[in-house]
């Protein structure tokens, strides 16, 4: 159950509200940067701007949640993927997510933190995406579909660095599909 910022049980409508909040904030700051206003969320949420910031007392405050928010998505993502029955499947599908997201989560990060040193809630949602990661990444090496020796790490300098290009130069989907299929060529076992 989502609590207040003061550890109080939410009312469905507040959650409501947090969650609108929330999605048209990745909307906004995702596309604007910096730029972005908490009034631009407030208005994209259908809400008043007193509402946001009884959420979210500032605007780190509330990049900071939209980012936990969208880590937590793709590790609740990466965590059903990893019951799949074609493991192939779940690693391609994965992929293509990081991909899709990267350019907004990209975004979230590099207004949270300062001096490259992300905030505890941020790392805490990090390392919760990389263990749902690794878990789907052990199905794939079970079904001899990864390399054994293929580590969290090493996926995400891959993935990320196709989402960091796909982000600042978008590519045709063809383009995305085919270095997808690159990539998971690359992880596979040798033959």
């Amino acid at each position: 159950m989502a609590t207040s910022p003061n550890g109080m049980p939410m009312r469905k409508n507040a959650r409501a509200n947090r969650e609108r909040i929330l999605a048209a904030a990745e909307t906004v700051f995702g596309a604007s940067g910096e730029l972005g206003s908490t009034e631009d969320v407030a208005a994209r949420a259908g809400v008043g701007i007193a509402t946001v910031f009884r959420h979210f007392p500032t605007k780190d405050a509330l990049i900071e949640a939209t980012l936990v928010r969208q880590f937590d998505r793709l590790a609740e993502q990466a965590s059903r993927l990893a019951g799949e029955p074609d493991p192939g499947r779940a690693v391609r599908e994965l992929i293509v997510t990081l991909i899709e997201t990267s350019s907004t989560k990209l975004t979230l990060i590099s207004l949270v933190g300062e001096g490259g040193q992300l905030p505890p809630a941020v790392q805490e949602a990090t390392s919760r995406v990389q263990a749902a990661i690794g878990g789907v990444l052990a199905q794939a090496k079970n079904g001899s579909v990864v390399a054994g020796d293929v580590t969290v790490e090493e996926f995400f300098v891959l993935v990320r660095g196709v989402g960091q290009a796909a982000a600042t130069m978008p590519a045709a989907p063809v383009t995305l599909d085919r270095a997808v299929e690159i990539i998971c060529r690359g992880l596979a076992p040798a033959r």
